[in-house]
C-alpha cells in the first residue's frame, strides 16, 4: 500500500519545542483530497477517512514563519501566558518582540519553535516581528483584549448574513475592536499543527460572512467591556460530538457510548479503485447535466411504476434515500376547481435542502439555491386548470440531509384566498444520485475526531478566555450517550488547552411540529443530556426553548442566542453580579393529594408567565401507569402548581417535554425556564451504536 500524507503538519505544542513530525507540504493554492492510510500496532492497518484540506500552503523553506492563525489583525488573550509558535530551519534562533517585550529561542531538529509573552493588559493596535538569521515577519495590528473559541454544527457556522434584520446587522456594524478567525473546513484522521483562516476585522464589508451567534456574543462582550474581542469561529455543519473530540479521549470512553463506525474504511478503499474514480466523473458529469432534464420529467414522467411513494414535507434522512446525494424528483397531483382555472397563485413548499427548480403543469415557477430559504413562488396566470394539475419539484442535495423538511402546514397553493393543502403522499425517482454509481459521501462524521484533529488541535496552544457551543442536534437520537459525550469533551479540550476555562453552550431550541398530546422526544432528551453537563464547573446554558422556528432548524434569531450566552460571561467571568443570566430551573418538587409543586431556582429573580390570565403552558403530570396528561399549571407563593384532572395520584411532572412545547414560563428578566422531567423513566430507543 502507498501511504499518502499531505496538507498541515502533523503533532502540537505543549512546554517549548513541537514534537518531532513529519513536514511535507503541497505547493500552491489548492483543494485536494487524500487518503491515509496508518498502520498501528498489533499490524492493524486502518483505512480512514478521504480528507479534505482547504487552506494556503507554502512551500517548505528556512525562512522563519509563525503558525497560520497568527497573523495582521488578531487578538491575543489579555491576563494571560501567550503562545506563539510556527517553523524555522532547524536549529535557527528566533527572536519575537511584541509590545515591550523580547523573547529568543532556538527552533529545534525538526524546525519548530515555540515562545511565551508574559501576560498583558487589554489594548492596542501593537506590531508584532519574528525574525530568524535571514528573514522577518512583522505582524501589524495586532490588540490584546478577550479572546473566545466559538465552535459547533451549522447554527454556530449560521452566518450573520443569514440572521433576523441582516441588512441592518451589517450596515451598523462598526466595531474594529471586534476580530474573527474562521477556520477553513478540513478533516484529519491524525492531529495537525496548522488550520488555516485569516483574522477579519468587523465592519460592515465583513461581518456578513462571521458566525453570527459568536458575533453577537462578541458585540454584548464589547458593548459592556470596552476591551477589544477576538472570535475564533472552528465549527461544520451537520456534525456529530464524536468528531469534535480527540481520538485518546473518545478512545477511553465506555464502549456503550462508543459509535460503531462500521466498514467505512473498507469502502473508502474501495472508492479508490481506478472504476469507482472513473465512476465518480461519470456521476460530476451526470449530475452537471441531468438527464432527467432533456427528457422533460416536468412534462413527462414516463411510467407510473418507476416512481415510488413518499410521505412529503419528511427529510431524506428518514427514508431510502438517506445516504443519498445528488437530484431526486417529486410529483404531486392536485385538483383544483373549475373557478381557479388560468388564476394566478402562490406556491409555498416551506424550506428545501438544498436546491429545487419547481414547475406547475410543465412550467417552471421557481428556483432556489440555499437549504435554509422557505419557497415562495407566485404562480402567473393560465398555468393551473380545473381539475387535476400535477406539481414538479427537482430537489438537488449535495451533501448531509436532503428534502422538503418544513411542516405540513408550510405546503400549499393559495388561489384568490383559497389554500390547497399539498403535505401528504408524492411520487418521488431519482435521476442522478450518488448510490446508483457506487459512490458512498464521505464527510467529517464517518469517524471520531476528523474535526478535532484538523480544526482544533492546531489552536489548542492558542491562549483563549473560554469557549461558546452550539451543537446537539445532529446526537439527538441517542441522547443517553451524550450525557457522557459532551461533559467529555469539555473535559478534554481543557486538558488540551492546559486549564480549566469557562465553557457555555446553547441548548437546543424548539423545532418540528407540536405534538398534540405528551409523548417521549428525542430533542427534550438531548436538552436534558445538555442541562446535566452543568454539573461541570465553569458552565453555563442559554436555553433558548421560546425562540426556535418549528418549521426550520436554524432560527435566525442569533442576537438573542448570542445575548444569552453573554449573560453567562459577564455575570461569571466579568463581574457583573447585578446580571441575571439564567431563567428559572427545576430545583425539586413535592406530591399533595393530586397536585405536585414545583420549586424553581430563579437566582435573584422571580417567576413569569407570559400569558394575560397567568396560566402557564407547557406542564403535564403522570400517574404510577407513566402516562403523562396535559396539566393546569399557575404560579402560587413563588412555585408553580400542578394538576390535572385526568391524573388523581401523580407521580411525576414535566414541563416543556417536547420537540417544540408551548412554554411560557420565564423570569421577570425575560429569560425561559429550562425544560425538565421529574422522572428518568426510559425514553426514546437508544440507537444501536
Amino acid at each position: 500500500m502507498k501511504f499518502l500524507f499531505g496538507g498541515s503538519r502533523l503533532s502540537g505544542c505543549r512546554s517549548g519545542l513541537f514534537e518531532t513530525a513529519r513536514n511535507d507540504r503541497d505547493k500552491g493554492n489548492h483543494l485536494f483530497v487524500t487518503v491515509y492510510l496508518i498502520n498501528f500496532m498489533k499490524s492493524r492497518i486502518f483505512i480512514l477517512s478521504a480528507m479534505m484540506l482547504v487552506g494556503i500552503s507554502t512551500a517548505v523553506s528556512a525562512d522563519v514563519r509563525p503558525a497560520p492563525i497568527f497573523g495582521d489583525a488578531m487578538v491575543l488573550q489579555r491576563d494571560a501566558v501567550v503562545k506563539v509558535w510556527g517553523t524555522a530551519d532547524r536549529n535557527e534562533p528566533v527572536t519575537l518582540s511584541f509590545n515591550g517585550q523580547t523573547v529568543r529561542t532556538r527552533a529545534g531538529k525538526d524546525g519548530k519553535w515555540c515562545v511565551k509573552l508574559e501576560p498583558m493588559q487589554a489594548g492596542g493596535p501593537y506590531a508584532m516581528t519574528i525574525a530568524g538569521r535571514k528573514s522577518r515577519v512583522n505582524i501589524n495590528d495586532v490588540l490584546v483584549g478577550e479572546v473566545w473559541l466559538c465552535s459547533g454544527q451549522s447554527n454556530m457556522e449560521f452566518r450573520v448574513r443569514e440572521a433576523n434584520n441582516a441588512a441592518g446587522e451589517i450596515a451598523a456594524a462598526d466595531y474594529p475592536m471586534i476580530r474573527c478567525f474562521t477556520v477553513q473546513k478540513s478533516m484529519s484522521p491524525v492531529p495537525l499543527d496548522d488550520c488555516f483562516g485569516s483574522w477579519e476585522v468587523c465592519s460592515s464589508a465583513t461581518v456578513g460572512d462571521f458566525t453570527a451567534v459568536g458575533y453577537f456574543f462578541a458585540r454584548e462582550l464589547w458593548n459592556e467591556l470596552k476591551v477589544p474581542i477576538g472570535i475564533i469561529h472552528s465549527s461544520w455543519g451537520g456534525t456529530d460530538i464524536e468528531t469534535w473530540t480527540s481520538a485518546d479521549s473518545y478512545d477511553a470512553l465506555p464502549e456503550n457510548v462508543r459509535r460503531d463506525y462500521g466498514n467505512a474504511a473498507v469502502e473508502l478503499e474501495l472508492m479508490t479503485s481506478p472504476e469507482r474514480v472513473a465512476m465518480k466523473k461519470k456521476y460530476d458529469a451526470d449530475f452537471a447535466s441531468d438527464p432527467a432534464l432533456a427528457e422533460r420529467w416536468y412534462e413527462n414522467p414516463g411510467d407510473p411504476s418507476t416512481w415510488q411513494m413518499m410521505s412529503l414535507p419528511r427529510e431524506w434522512s428518514l427514508t431510502p434515500l438517506a445516504r443519498e446525494d445528488g437530484h431526486v424528483w417529486f410529483r404531486r397531483e392536485f385538483v383544483l376547481s373549475e373557478n381557479a382555472e388560468g388564476k394566478a397563485a402562490m406556491l409555498a413548499l416551506g424550506p428545501i435542502d438544498d436546491n429545487d427548480i419547481t414547475w406547475i403543469n410543465g412550467v417552471e415557477v421557481g428556483r432556489t439555491v440555499g437549504y435554509n430559504i422557505s419557497r415562495r413562488y407566485s404562480v402567473g396566470e393560465n398555468i393551473l386548470h380545473g381539475g387535476v394539475n400535477t406539481l414538479t419539484v427537482r430537489v438537488t442535495d449535495t451533501g448531509g440531509g436532503g428534502g422538503l423538511f418544513g411542516l405540513p402546514q408550510d405546503v400549499w397553493l393559495n388561489v384568490e384566498g383559497k389554500q390547497y393543502p399539498l403535505a401528504g403522499e408524492w411520487s418521488y425517482k431519482p435521476s442522478v444520485v450518488t448510490g446508483a454509481y457506487g459512490i458512498v459521501q464521505y464527510g467529517p462524521n464517518v469517524l471520531n475526531s476528523l474535526l478535532y484533529n484538523a480544526m482544533i488541535h492546531p489552536i489548542v496552544c492558542y491562549a483563549i478566555k473560554g469557549a461558546v457551543w452550539y451543537q446537539g442536534e445532529n446526537n439527538a437520537g441517542d441522547a443517553y450517550a451524550y450525557r457522557t459525550l459532551f461533559p467529555n469533551m469539555m473535559e478534554n479540550w481543557r486538558e488540551k488547552w492546559g486549564y480549566d476555562y469557562p465553557f457555555y453552550w446553547v441548548q437546543l431550541a424548539n423545532f418540528m411540529a407540536e405534538a398534540p398530546v405528551p409523548r417521549e422526544s428525542a430533542w427534550a432528551e438531548l436538552r436534558e443530556a445538555q442541562t446535566l453537563a452543568l454539573d461541570l464547573p465553569q458552565t453555563g446554558q442559554a436555553v433558548t426553548i421560546d425562540i426556535g422556528d418549528p418549521g426550520d432548524i436554524h432560527p435566525r434569531n442569533k442576537q438573542e442566542v448570542g445575548r444569552r450566552l453573554a449573560l453567562n460571561a459577564l455575570a461569571k467571568d466579568y463581574g457583573r453580579t447585578n446580571i441575571v443570566w439564567s431563567g428559572p430551573t427545576y430545583a425539586s418538587s413535592a406530591i399533595e393529594g393530586n397536585r405536585i409543586t414545583v420549586t424553581f431556582d430563579t437566582y435573584g429573580s422571580e417567576l413569569a408567565v407570559r400569558n394575560k390570565y397567568g396560566y402557564i403552558e407547557g406542564f403535564a403530570v403522570a400517574g404510577a401507569d407513566r402516562v403523562f396528561h396535559w396539566a393546569k399549571a399557575w404560579i402560587e407563593d413563588g412555585k408553580v402548581v400542578v394538576c390535572s384532572d385526568a391524573v388523581d395520584r401523580p407521580v411525576a411532572v414535566r414541563y416543556a417535554w417536547s420537540d417544540d412545547p408551548q412554554a411560557n414560563l420565564f423570569n421577570t428578566e425575560g429569560l425561559p425556564a429550562a425544560p425538565f422531567r421529574s422522572d428518568d423513566w426510559p425514553g426514546i430507543t437508544v440507537r444501536k451504536r
